[in-house]
């Protein structure tokens, strides 16, 4: 009991320290954490732990709720405690609301800085998760992309992904973006969120929310989402949207998925945009070649070398590029160049759409418009402009807005298994032979006719011949080639704009 008792305390400590609860809490924070271990006694600890880590305080804490069969010994069940033990210590929503606000009458940044603070202290964003991610770098044509081995979140199947848009909404919360989930207690197949503050905020006169991802696949990644259960749909309110929050929020970037199965995000029916303070590969890619529309000569336009398709406008009039954005997406929508395999629809099924990224440059507008197209055939049956099946070895996801922009999320299997094909390569064995290596085995070949490998430089090979199969993938999924031919058929769409 005494143990339990000094981490209750330790954890009691760790709230009052980073601002959670006051002093005057103590007891009842106590309390309420005692109800939540199933306790109803506890004895004042000898010592009060300082300065340990919140993991293993909420460890001992589990640990123990494990040995006496309050909870079974699985992540799931750990997780749903666990947020249980932080809600408690969370401050309510108007609480938070109000210091965010007060922040904001200093600054959008200020407020920014201390929710995103905030969101790593109630452990919503697991910090201690995130630092076993695996990430480089890798340089390419393209410039340098970044690459991680996600260890937090599971590889999800694109044909998973569509079927999860056309099912029938039901349950409680609808989705995991709602609303609803702020303060649920979670359950086996929904995640718990008893220490999950959202902020809500004015988006082109709609009622929004903001919070940020707790898998943070970058710095202060965020997420922007509807108040109300609707599907994605990119339009010209997307991109209404969008340009205001960088006016309102002019540090971060915002963008939205595609609204299309296959080349659209994890989450399609609920209507959200994914932002942060980070500058992507794409970001600064130079545009490669301008290009003008007519009636838009005050807009700076032009393709960018970027292996997906991308036509980058700028503005000092956010509603001069919405005019523009609106005109090119209409043009896409209904565009088909057979030459190209650009197909606006077949059998009644539309392909064509639009992954746009806003940000503020230099005291302008910029609106990165991403072409996608996600047709399939009987030789590309997850996409024709998706991975294709050589590269699933490495990654077979959609290729949502992140990855667009030049930040690779693996799947956690590729850790285990890099690992263990370096050892195959530096001994001399057959990958083939490994029945979780087999995947990477024609991959494998390739590699040792171009390298010699070592104990010392493996590593560094495959991280970089990885960020090269990056590279290729979102060459895989870009519309138009980055050679003369594609170039051609992107200038031929462009003119097509009118």
């Amino acid at each position: 009991m005494k143990d339990v008792s000094m981490y209750i305390e330790a954890l009691v400590e760790y709230g009052v320290g980073h601002g959670l609860i006051d002093q005057a809490d103590r007891m009842w924070a106590r309390n309420q954490l005692l109800a939540a271990l199933a306790l109803d006694s506890y004895e004042e600890p000898e010592t009060v732990l300082r300065g340990v880590p919140l993991e293993e305080i909420l460890g001992q804490l589990l640990d123990g709720a494990v040995e006496r069969g309050i909870i079974g010994d699985d992540i799931t069940s750990r997780d749903l405690l666990d947020t249980r033990l932080m809600g408690i210590l969370t401050p309510r929503p108007g609480e938070v609301i109000r210091e965010f606000q007060s922040r904001c009458a200093q600054s959008k940044k200020a407020a920014t800085d201390w929710y995103y603070q905030f969101s790593q202290d109630t452990d919503y964003i697991r910090r201690y998760r995130i630092a076993k991610d695996v990430k480089w770098v890798t340089p390419t044509e393209y410039g340098d992309l970044d690459i991680t081995i996600n260890l937090s979140k599971p590889e999800k199947d694109p044909r998973a992904i569509a079927a999860a848009k056309s099912a029938p909404q039901s349950g409680y919360p609808k989705c995991q973006l709602c609303w609803e989930n702020e303060g649920y207690a979670g359950r086996m197949n929904h995640p718990a969120r008893g220490n999950h503050r959202v902020i809500p905020v004015t988006i082109d006169n709609s009622g929004w929310f903001l919070q940020y991802s707790p898998y943070v696949y970058y710095n202060e990644h965020c997420i922007v989402f509807n108040g109300r259960h609707v599907p994605m749909k990119i339009d010209r309110a997307a991109f209404r949207k969008l340009l205001d929050f960088v006016k309102q929020f002019p540090h971060y970037f915002v963008g939205s998925n595609a609204d299309l199965p296959i080349v659209g995000g994890s989450i399609l029916s609920h209507d959200h945009f994914q932002g942060g303070r980070y500058t992507f590969a794409m970001e600064k890619a130079a545009v490669e070649r301008e290009v003008s529309f007519c009636g838009f000569e005050d807009v700076t336009a032009g393709i960018v070398h970027w292996p997906l398709s991308v036509l980058r406008l700028r503005c000092g009039d956010d509603g001069r590029l919405v005019d523009l954005a609106e005109k090119i997406l209409a043009a896409w929508r209904g565009y088909t160049d057979e030459a190209a395999f650009v197909f606006a629809e077949t059998d009644g099924e539309p392909h064509n759409t639009i992954t746009p990224i806003a940000r503020m440059r230099d005291g302008q507008y910029e609106l990165d418009l991403v072409l996608r197209n996600n047709i399939t055939t009987p030789e590309h049956p997850m996409g024709v402009y998706h991975p294709h099946a050589e590269l699933h070895h490495i990654k077979k996801e959609n290729i949502g807005l992140i990855e667009v922009m030049g930040l690779a999320v693996l799947p956690a299997r590729l850790k285990g298994e890099l690992s263990r094909l370096g050892e195959v390569l530096v001994s001399g064995g057959d990958p083939a032979a490994d029945e979780e290596l087999a995947k990477h085995a024609p991959w494998a070949a390739e590699l040792r006719e171009r390298h010699t490998f070592t104990a010392d430089n493996v590593e560094d090979i495959l991280r970089d011949e990885v960020g090269k199969v990056f590279a290729k993938v979102l060459e895989h999924a870009g519309v138009f080639k980055c050679d003369e031919q594609g170039r051609e058929a992107f200038l031929r769409f462009a003119a097509s704009v009118k």
